[in-house]
C-alpha cells in the first residue's frame, strides 16, 4: 500500500511558493503584495529589490522561491511567468512583556505573517 500521490493545489501551467513566517503585521506586507499583483515576474523582482519598504525583502525572497519552483519543478518557462495570486494571511503572534512606570508591565505584540505567490505561464497572445 503506497502512499496516495498529493494532488496538485494549483494548475498545470502554475507553481507556488508559500513564506510561512514572516516577521511583520499582515497589513504591511499586504502593501508589498499589492505592488506586485498582475505584473510579470520579472518586472515583479524588479519592484521588489527597489522597494524602500523592509517587508519587500521576504517577499522578493518568496516570488524568487516560486520563480525557481517553476523553473526546477514544473518546467515552465521562466520569461513569461506572470504573479497571478499574491495572498496575505496570519500566522502567530508572539506576546512578550516590557516594564513600565510604577511596577506594571505592558503587554508587546509581535506579529507574523504569510505570504502564499502563485506564478502562471502566460501564454503570449
Amino acid at each position: 500500500m503506497g502512499q496516495a500521490k498529493n494532488p496538485r493545489r494549483v494548475g498545470e501551467n502554475e507553481a507556488l511558493a508559500v513564506g510561512t513566517m514572516i516577521r511583520g503585521s499582515a497589513q504591511k506586507l499586504n502593501l508589498v503584495a499589492q505592488m506586485i499583483r498582475g505584473k510579470k515576474a520579472e518586472e515583479a523582482l524588479n519592484i521588489l529589490s527597489f522597494s524602500p519598504k523592509a517587508m519587500a525583502v521576504d517577499a522578493r525572497k518568496v516570488l524568487a522561491s516560486a520563480i525557481a519552483n517553476a523553473e526546477n519543478n514544473h518546467n515552465l518557462d521562466v520569461d513569461s511567468l506572470v504573479v497571478a495570486e499574491a495572498s496575505v494571511g496570519k500566522s502567530i503572534t508572539m506576546k512578550r512583556f516590557a516594564a513600565r512606570a510604577r511596577g506594571r508591565g505592558t503587554r508587546i505584540e509581535k506579529p507574523f505573517s504569510r505570504l502564499r505567490i502563485v506564478v502562471r505561464e502566460q501564454q503570449e497572445a
